[in-house]
């Protein structure tokens, strides 16, 4: 399966999209319309339509308390708040590969790409499976070509292909959500793309 520029137009994608998804259809066997489809539209989900290819982490205190209720608290949300490094340094650490808050790890590998790769590890086994050192250079998933291939990764060691072909939108949604956030959205999405390549 491969796109073009006119049908990722129409689906309000722009032309600089066309070879990463391309290229990374190739290397996870997305072949179908459905697992296509169900991929740009999830992947076009959790970024904005491709404009947001970087995690977010401008927090308030009252958000990171209530987001990780393990890490924040009264006593310390207000001295993290509006810090994206302090708040991904303290809410990565130690875990996934990351070292202590002070190894500055939770912000090295911080949420990038289309689907958010996140912690040290996942950027280690990505990085081997597209044969690029992403735990040297981090900042590459925040790029088209390896926001795409960074997703296919992820899409293709969650089984998101079997899911595709099944159209089973709400277990593709958890997979990649952990939830259902946005589900009506992602599913017309898909159904607007699979309109498109009809």
């Amino acid at each position: 399966m491969n796109v073009t520029a006119q049908q990722l137009h129409a689906m309000g994608i722009g032309p600089e999209w066309v070879e990463p998804l391309n290229t990374t259809f190739a290397a996870f066997s997305i072949v179908t319309p459905e697992e296509a489809a169900a991929f740009i539209a999830q992947t076009a989900h959790e970024s904005g339509n491709y404009k947001t290819l970087e995690e977010n982490l401008h927090y308030k205190a009252e958000t990171l308390i209530r987001l990780w209720p393990t890490h924040f608290n009264s006593a310390n949300a207000a001295e993290y708040a509006n810090n994206p490094q302090k708040i991904a340094n303290r809410a990565y650490a130690n875990k996934g590969g990351n070292r202590d808050e002070a190894s500055g790890d939770g912000y090295m590998y911080r949420g990038r790409g289309a689907i958010q790769l996140t912690l040290h590890d996942n950027y280690w086994h990505c990085g081997q499976a597209i044969k690029e050192d992403l735990v040297r250079k981090p900042d590459l998933v925040a790029t088209p070509m390896y926001a795409m291939l960074s997703a296919g990764w992820f899409w293709n060691t969650h089984g998101c292909n079997n899911l595709a072909q099944v159209k089973d939108w709400v277990a593709l949604t958890k997979k990649i959500n952990g939830g259902t956030i946005g589900l009506e959205d992602r599913i017309a999405r898909t159904n607007h793309a699979l309109s498109v390549f009809a």
